[in-house]
């Protein structure tokens, strides 16, 4: 499999210049038609997948880690371009003529499907060209198989039409939000990453928790938490906070293994975090259709109950293994970290507010990135200013000039910027700033490659299943299943997420299993966010469990361990990500999908105390090593927790209250003996 990132790896600044530009105009064009709609939405998700085939195939070669051929890159990028000019300049024709295709048409739609391919494979290796491969294969021969499985038969052209034009296919919903909220949202990330947003998390998480009992993998999963509130990979968190957190854990003796399994449980949790939550939080709520606010509300319980778990087993682990954290003056002053780049954390406050107070992503996406140029920009400019009051006076008049906005329009904050802009260019700094921006913008790009192509990618699926209707046969297989038995039907929906997911982003595996897997469960009586959240978590699970596991290969070269170990102790530490799907499912107030809060407080104690006990059992240490017996205890005390069957809660508060009563009262007695002895 290629490295998710290797044909953009290079710094931007290295960057051949065509390349550079090529990526530059890409991120301009998508501002651009985020803030005025100049286009429709059709000549826009064209538009968007030919960019992303020129920066593509400008960067990544055929095979191998070299330069790409630019003769060859050249002449396919620009066919890639070429569709996109198609649709737009014959777009009204190719409304009028739906379904009856021209010669042309099908040329332009062969070849942009080919290249949609070939790109992925050189983004993401083979795995899910074969899966979209497979499923288009079954829309062109499907009438060829026995029983269910078999469909009417459809033409060549039908097909090409389904998934090269319309809105079912290449063009379809995942690509349209790629095209706007994810797009943005990335580069919202960018800037703030650019501008110090990491080395804040960091400094905050390093400040905090670095010197207490397992400091450094504590730092680990608070950065991580936090640095999924801004950025939508847990691949490329892996790489960027692991850099730092799984060398720092090693050197004050955390097994290498155990180090690379935490910040990749870390990483991947940062998926689940809201607000961004890897951009599927998007996708969802355009897929299911539901407000943006009713997803994040859904998996902000959860978030939090997964990091308190990794956090917890962290703890547990340094608790056995008796390693310190680092001596308090060697930790950075987490405040003052605060003090230095509060500036920073102002468009995310803000986003955060704008999505829930339910405003559109796209709006809310707009204005935390206008607001994040701007406090980069405007920053720049005040520590040329000498007293407190010229600087003060300076924030508060930018502020009126962009309060401008919600009278105005968006060009008023684009005309606050070009101000900025030109102030900067003639300031002592200002063109490192300058510099700080267009490097923000291209990265922005560079990180929108990945998810966007499997976005387009994934539409050969979906223009597959909605013409067969294959999604429905799936799931009446897991019906007659869930008809006897609701958990069998859940565990299966699993294994297929799981499955699905190895060597797949989240994204793709998400959009997969929704189409496929989600409807069963829905039929099951399970809540509608609920199912598409089951499929999501174990999509998400999947870059942890062996034998592909993503996040833990993306780790191992840092952690110099193997990514199978990392893998084996990350399904462990990730213990509360397999358990919280279930729960939620016999128990939706935990996504506040119940009646009441008093419902959903409950479960939460519940969720809290079982995925605490188990995180006991699984790292084999509390007061004190534990007996074989004490685990079976502790085991059954948290699976009667998270089941939902008549007497199940009663056993299992019983149980954990036996397992920790008779635990402790062990371990003060073995204390007792050894201050005797």
């Amino acid at each position: 499999m290629s490295d998710p990132q290797q044909g953009l790896s290079a710094n931007t600044g290295d960057w051949p210049k065509a390349l550079f530009y090529t990526a530059l105009i890409f991120s301009i064009f998508q501002i651009i038609t985020a803030a005025f709609h100049p286009v429709s939405t059709q000549v826009l998700r064209a538009t968007h997948i030919g960019f992303l085939l020129l920066v593509v195939f400008l960067s990544y070669p055929a095979r191998g880690k070299s330069q790409p051929w630019q003769p060859l890159a050249w002449l396919l990028g620009l066919a890639g371009m070429a569709t996109a000019a198609y649709q737009w300049y014959f777009e009204a024709d190719l409304i009028q003529r739906s379904g009856d295709l021209t010669d042309a048409d099908m040329v332009i739609g062969i070849t942009l499907i080919v290249l949609v391919f070939e790109a992925a494979r050189r983004v993401m290796g083979w795995a899910l060209p074969i899966i979209c491969g497979i499923f288009l294969a079954y829309g062109l021969l499907g009438q060829y198989l026995p029983g269910d499985l078999m469909h009417r038969g459809y033409g060549f052209d039908q097909i090409i039409n389904q998934l090269a034009f319309g809105t079912e296919g290449l063009y379809g919903t995942p690509t349209y939000v790629s095209a706007t909220y994810i797009f943005l949202f990335i580069l919202f990330g960018s800037f703030l990453e650019q501008a110090g947003m990491i080395r804040l998390f960091t400094d905050f998480a390093m400040g905090l928790f670095g010197h207490k009992l397992g400091g450094p993998a504590k730092v680990a999963v608070v950065s991580s938490a936090l640095m999924g509130t801004i950025t939508g990979s847990g691949v490329a968190n892996v790489v960027t906070t692991g850099q730092f957190t799984i060398p720092l854990m090693k050197r004050f003796g955390y097994r290498s293994a155990f180090a690379g399994g935490v910040e990749a449980t870390s990483s991947m949790g940062s998926q689940i975090m809201p607000p961004i939550m890897g951009a599927v939080a998007f996708i969802m709520a355009e897929t299911i259709n539901v407000p943006f606010i009713e997803i994040a509300k859904a998996a902000l319980i959860p978030a939090l109950l997964y990091f308190c778990s990794v956090f917890w087993m962290v703890h547990l682990e340094a608790k056995r293994a008796n390693l310190c954290g680092l001596p308090k003056d060697q930790c950075p002053d987490p405040w003052a970290a605060i003090k230095e780049r509060w500036y920073l954390l102002i468009p995310l406050f803000i986003l955060v507010y704008l999505l829930f107070s339910g405003r559109t992503p796209l709006f809310s996406g707009m204005v935390g990135l206008a607001l994040t140029s701007i406090v980069i920009l405007g920053s720049a400019i005040v520590l040329r200013l000498s007293s407190m009051a010229m600087r003060i006076a300076f924030w508060i008049a930018l502020g009126v000039l962009c309060a401008g906005f919600f009278q105005l329009g968006i060009g008023v904050v684009f005309g606050v910027i070009a101000l900025l802009v030109a102030i900067c260019w003639f300031i002592k700094g200002g063109k490192e700033t300058l510099t700080v921006c267009l490097h923000a913008l291209v990265e922005g790009a560079r990180h929108a490659v990945p998810v966007g192509i499997a976005c387009a990618l994934v539409g050969v699926i979906i223009g597959i299943v909605s013409l067969t209707g294959i999604a429905s046969t799936f799931a009446s297989y897991i019906l007659a299943v869930g008809q006897d038995n609701l958990f069998l039907s859940l565990v299966l929906t699993m294994i297929t997420c799981l499955v699905l997911g190895m060597g797949i982003p989240t994204i793709p595996n998400y959009i997969i299993t929704s189409s496929i897997a989600a409807p069963a469960l829905l039929d099951l009586g399970v809540p509608l966010i609920v199912s598409h959240m089951f499929v999501f978590y174990f999509g998400i699970m999947a870059d942890l469990t062996p034998p592909v596991a993503l996040a833990c290969f993306a780790a191992a070269p840092i952690a110099k361990e193997s990514g199978l170990k990392i893998s084996l102790w990350a399904i462990r530490i990730a213990i509360a990500g397999f358990v919280i799907p279930f729960m939620a499912v016999y128990d939706p107030a935990l996504m506040l999908q119940g009646d009441s809060l008093l419902a959903t407080a409950f479960v939460v104690l519940k969720a809290t105390v079982g995925i605490g006990i188990w995180g006991v059992i699984f790292t084999g240490y509390l007061l004190q090593k534990l007996y074989w017996w004490e685990r079976v205890i502790g085991f059954l005390a948290g699976a009667s927790l998270i089941l939902a069957t008549p007497l199940s809660d009663e056993i299992g508060f019983g149980l954990a209250l036996l397992f920790i009563v008779q635990h402790s009262w062990r371990a003060r007695k073995l204390k007792r003996l050894a201050e005797q002895g």
